[in-house]
């Protein structure tokens, strides 16, 4: 497990090929069953293979990250899976924050691109966003923790992690 959390990286450039149903579901299934407060299991997952919703969402996602026209934040990703969670629950962040993590770990041990992508709180928090999240059963009260592209990389190379800073963990003993 540790060797593959230390070799999984982000895939910012993705093919047109989809990730297998039966694949995307072990994927889901790791948000699913990832560890939440008090086991209040206030996460819900919309999850996008619709070409044309990902390119409305990544639109979104591009107008509140003030990025230049035409800019593709999901990387054209074939798959998006956007985990909410209940601002109701005090460790809502957390929650979803855990449901990324694990899918982002699992789709790398299936051999599936990832990346997190930031601001879906915001996307969600617009009228278009919001329409969007309603049209797939996303209660009001679940607000946007994280997007998680899903795909396969254009050049299928495997590459390494970027190593990690020095000096970041302290003890005292």
């Amino acid at each position: 497990m540790l060797d593959l959390i230390k070799s999984r990286y982000s895939v910012k450039n993705y093919s047109d090929k989809q990730v297998p149903n039966e694949i995307l579901e072990q994927i889901i299934e790791a948000g699913v069953y990832a560890p939440s407060g008090r086991n209040r299991q206030a996460v819900r997952f919309m999850v996008v293979q619709d070409k044309t919703t990902i390119e409305f969402l990544s639109k979104i996602n591009a107008e509140v990250g003030g990025f230049p026209e035409g800019t593709d934040p999901f990387y054209n990703a074939p798959t998006v899976v956007v985990v909410f969670a209940d601002r109701d629950v005090s460790t809502h962040v957390e929650d979803g924050s855990l449901a990324l993590g694990n899918m982002l770990n699992v789709a790398f041990d299936l051999g599936v691109g990832s990346c997190w992508i930031h601001r879906a709180k915001q996307m969600f928090e617009t009228s278009e966003g919001r329409e969007i999240a309603r049209e797939y059963g996303i209660p009001d009260s679940y607000i946007g923790i994280g997007n998680c592209t899903l795909g396969y990389g254009v050049d299928g190379e495997i590459r390494s992690p970027k190593e990690r800073t020095q000096g970041r963990v302290h003890y005292k003993k």
